[in-house]
Parts: structure tokens; C-alpha cells; sequence
């Protein structure tokens, strides 16, 4: 008789299973640890994409901490997010450097280019679409970050050609 992993009661389909097994992993390297539950939440968005309830759920169950401590930390933190996630962010510096020399007009290309509001994810999975209030390049302004990658001096023009390389 096959051994029943204590995910399956969380996940319904055979693509989660894998996924909820490698979260289950990173969970049991944490486990007993104090203060480890944004480190487990980073890695287990990583590998599911996003933090749904059911996730949190079984995460506050295996860690044996309250569902409430998971999702305090889940709704605070931006970098965090409940619904799935494009392949790549986009995020739009809008802090006052940014803001002055053109990141306003980046952001409203962008939302007719890409055709979701700030915040939303692309009909194709391809991007989510974020706003960040200083990502520290200033003198680089206007500046987006796609993934981890600072892009300056940006313009409209110079976006479009950007996007078409992903």
C-alpha cells in the first residue's frame, strides 16, 4: 500500500504533488529552526510560483505555527503574492529621480503596451507588472528592473525593444 504524503490532502492534482514534495523538503532542512518561515516562504514561492491559501495552510501545519503567523507575513511583505505570477517582473521605479525624469510615462506605456494594470500579470503568463517606489538608481534614472536586471535611462522606445528580446 502506497505510504500517503502528509501534502496530499492539500493539493489536488499530480502537478502540485511534485512541487508540494520539493516544498516539504526545504521545510524539513528548516524545520525546528527559529525565524525560518520567510526563508521557507521565499523558496516555496520559488517552486510553486506563488503562496495560495492551501499552500499557506500546509506550511503552517508543518512548521506547526498558526495559519495566521503565515499569512501575516505573506500580506505584508510585497514580494509575496497569492496569485500566480508572470515568468518575468517588471518593476518601475516611481521613487523621485525615477518619477521626474519619465518613470510616470513608463508605467502608462506600459499598461497599454502590456495591457494590465499595475499589479496584474499578462494574459500569456509572460509578466507581472509592478511598481517599486526606489530600486537605489537614481542616477540611472528612469530605471525598470526585469527579474533582477537594472535597465537605465529608460524610455518607451528603448522598453519596446527590451520586451521583444523575451
Amino acid at each position: 500500500m502506497k505510504k500517503k504524503m502528509s501534502y496530499e490532502k492539500y493539493c489536488k492534482c499530480e502537478d502540485d504533488h511534485q512541487k508540494y514534495g520539493e516544498i516539504l523538503n526545504v521545510i524539513d532542512l528548516y524545520r525546528g529552526r527559529e525565524g525560518c518561515l520567510i526563508q521557507v516562504l521565499h523558496a516555496a514561492q520559488k517552486i510553486y510560483g506563488h503562496l495560495p491559501l492551501e499552500l499557506q495552510k500546509f506550511i503552517a501545519d508543518e512548521l506547526k505555527i498558526p495559519l495566521s503567523e503565515v499569512t501575516g507575513v505573506v500580506s505584508f511583505y510585497s514580494f509575496f503574492s497569492v496569485t500566480p505570477r508572470g515568468e518575468h517582473t517588471i518593476r518601475v521605479c516611481l521613487g523621485t529621480a525615477c518619477y521626474v525624469r519619465g518613470g510616470k510615462k513608463l508605467v502608462e506605456h506600459l499598461i497599454k503596451t502590456l495591457g494590465v494594470d499595475i499589479g496584474g500579470t499578462t494574459d500569456d503568463g509572460k509578466f507581472t507588472f509592478e511598481i517599486a517606489r526606489c530600486i537605489g538608481a537614481c542616477g540611472l534614472a528612469p530605471a525598470i528592473m526585469i527579474d533582477d536586471v537594472v535597465y537605465k535611462q529608460m524610455t518607451p522606445a528603448k522598453l519596446n525593444t527590451l520586451l521583444a528580446g523575451f
